[in-house]
């Protein structure tokens, strides 16, 4: 009798908080998901950064140099680290700025890897992974679209380099900043500590890595679905993502606080997955964070306090620019492109899995063998 009471009033304190519990859950999760990410990162940077170098070490020839910019990052999955050690080389002599911007332009496309991973993980319920796919890959369709067409005018007309010079003799004198990212100091020291005890077996981190994922986004969206959907598409729907120029500036804001377009645009995977977010709403968001990730290199560049570093880094801002002036009117092309894919990948699972494996790792792979 006992215990059954005092399951009864745990049940009642239980309805009687559900928003409460709900909005708990979702944080603790939320946590989790960003803490798995990150853990993520840095173990496959400790596992793919030395590669990384080697290939970009290695750069002969611009087209070339795109493909080791997907591969470098896919591999690293962070643009800002690709993008770094570019303006690190080209501070350093290593490299010069005719095959650097190629590379920074092909770290745009390996960098939304991240969020087409966690797309996947929705992929055994029908509804949600076609939303949740979608709203993955409508980055990859835009850096895909902003490569094809901006890529061959550089290559013809130099244009991100020419604006960048000016820009670049500019800015050369003033030194750069640090942001100190609130979510890296919440989820960098615990991941190093897992690092630390798999130092050994990278792959154990990877996949601790890939099972919390899994698990906080299962748990994100139940709990976005059954406690906080209808106030969150209010949230959503008045104040974050009201208009386009809000959603963008939000992608923007929270990828400069936290140095990750990664982060920032897996973030609204499983909102969309939920049906919180529209496609229409995230493309914006995703352009935003597509600015915020140039923060980091451009403030690396200006430590460095080499115009040739400089001039690369405002590079990337640049072609990311270009894209938005472009796409963003004509936002319709990139998200039919996500929507028609999304509804392909429903007919058989495997599609998903072979998107990515081809277009972020064995195309750039055998186009770098064959063409180096």
């Amino acid at each position: 009798m006992r215990a059954g009471k005092f399951m009864s009033v745990v049940k009642n304190l239980y309805d009687r908080y559900t928003d409460v519990f709900g909005i708990l859950r979702l944080i603790i999760f939320l946590y989790l998901f960003m803490f798995s990410l990150e853990l993520m990162g840095i173990s496959l940077k400790s596992f793919g950064k030395d590669l990384a170098v080697m290939l970009i070490q290695t750069t002969s020839h611009p087209v070339v140099g795109l493909f080791i910019g997907i591969l470098a990052t896919s591999v690293v999955q962070s643009s800002s680290s690709t993008t770094s050690i570019v303006v690190g080389m080209v501070g350093g002599g290593v490299l010069n700025i005719e095959n650097a911007i190629p590379i920074v332009i092909g770290a745009n496309i390996g960098t939304s890897v991240t969020n087409t991973i966690v797309s996947l993980s929705q992929i055994n319920r029908s509804t949600e992974f076609e939303r949740a796919f979608s709203a993955g890959i409508v980055h990859d369709f835009f850096n895909v679209l902003s490569v094809i067409v901006f890529f061959p005018l550089q290559l013809a007309t130099n244009y991100l380099g020419r604006i960048s010079t000016f820009l670049g003799e500019q800015f050369q004198h003033m030194g750069g900043l640090k942001f100190l990212s609130p979510v890296k100091a919440l989820t960098h020291p615990p991941a190093e500590v897992i690092l630390e005890w798999t130092s050994d077996i990278i792959w154990l981190a990877v996949l601790l890595s890939l099972s919390l994922l899994l698990l906080s986004l299962n748990q994100m969206v139940k709990a976005l679905k059954s406690i906080v959907l209808k106030k969150a598409e209010s949230l959503f729907d008045r104040y974050l993502f009201k208009t386009t120029l809000r959603a963008l500036f939000v992608g923007l804001l929270i990828t400069v606080l936290v140095q990750s377009s990664s982060i920032t645009t897996s973030l609204v995977v499983p909102m969309a997955g939920a049906g919180i977010l529209t496609l229409r709403q995230i493309f914006p968001y995703t352009l935003g964070a597509n600015l915020g990730t140039t923060i980091t290199a451009i403030l690396a560049a200006l430590v460095t306090q080499n115009p040739a570093a400089v001039i690369v880094a405002f590079s990337h801002l640049f072609f990311n620019i270009s894209g938005i002036i472009l796409w963003l009117p004509f936002r319709t092309v990139p998200i039919f492109f996500a929507k028609k894919f999304a509804k392909l990948s429903l007919r058989n699972r495997i599609i998903p899995l072979l998107y990515v494996l081809i277009i972020f790792f064995i195309i750039p792979v055998t186009f770098i063998y064959f063409f180096r």
